[in-house]
């Protein structure tokens, strides 16, 4: 009698618990479809590019000079090197840059080996290079500092590069002309689809700058150059791209 009691009990559980389970999945239902409807669509965008530019007058140079020496004993190229050096730096001076503007960049000293005709060894020679960056902010005085810092011992000069000191006011401009740029395209396609054009979602922007090189090699030291070296400074191009993705309705 107690094993049938238990039994019953038993069977009486099992259903209680298949009741529970499957009013569970009936109430989980429709919580799911309820979830699967609240669900927001994908916003439509337009997303478009735009460029803005300005173009500066350069109102500095950077330049670097250097001078180069070549002998069989290391001491005599440095000393050699040295001197020259010296009279580089008094001739600079006589253009009163200030000291901030004159950067020493590079001083080596290293062997090269020599050979005959024959590709036989004849020897090392010592190489020692002294190189400094120089920022002039006049620029009716670039041809005369050339030719001085030459007759003077410069024997390699390079990379001379104009630059603008304050960019700030030209970056502005070029920035709004790439917005414009960019909000003129989108409310072209936005006409153009029969859309209406909506709010910003994102928006970045680049910079670039391209600044005009006139100048480019190496110079003797021996004054052959003419009394004004002849330089154009051009302009310089800052370049701003904008990326921006816009809402549509």
């Amino acid at each position: 009698m107690r094993t049938k009691t238990t039994l019953l009990v038993a069977i009486l559980l099992a259903s209680m618990l298949l009741t529970a389970c499957a009013g569970g999945v009936a109430l989980a239902q429709p919580a799911l479809a309820q979830a699967a409807s609240t669900e927001q669509p994908q916003p439509r965008t337009i997303s478009v590019s735009g460029n803005g530019k300005a173009y500066l007058t350069p109102d500095i140079v950077h330049i670097y000079i250097g001078v180069h020496t070549e002998n069989k004993d290391a001491s005599t190229a440095v000393d050699d090197n040295n001197a020259q050096s010296g009279k580089v730096a008094s001739a600079l001076n006589t253009f009163k840059i200030e000291a901030k503007d004159i950067q020493t960049t590079n001083f080596s000293i290293y062997p090269q080996q020599q050979v005959d005709k024959d590709g036989k060894p004849t020897g090392i020679i010592y190489m020692v290079d002294n190189t400094v960056f120089v920022t002039l902010r006049d620029l009716t005085k670039l041809g005369d500092l050339l030719d001085a810092v030459v007759k003077a011992g410069a024997n390699n000069i390079n990379s001379i590069q104009f630059d603008v000191a304050d960019q700030e006011t030209a970056l502005s401009d070029a920035r709004k002309q790439a917005v414009d740029n960019a909000r003129k395209q989108a409310t072209e396609l936005a006409q153009a689809a029969g859309v209406t054009l909506g709010d910003i979602q994102t928006m970045s922007t680049s910079t670039s700058g391209m600044p005009v090189p006139v100048f480019e090699g190496k110079g003797g030291g021996s004054g052959q150059l003419a009394p004004s070296v002849p330089v154009s400074a051009g302009q310089l191009v800052v370049s701003v791209d904008v990326y921006i993705v816009y809402l549509i309705k």
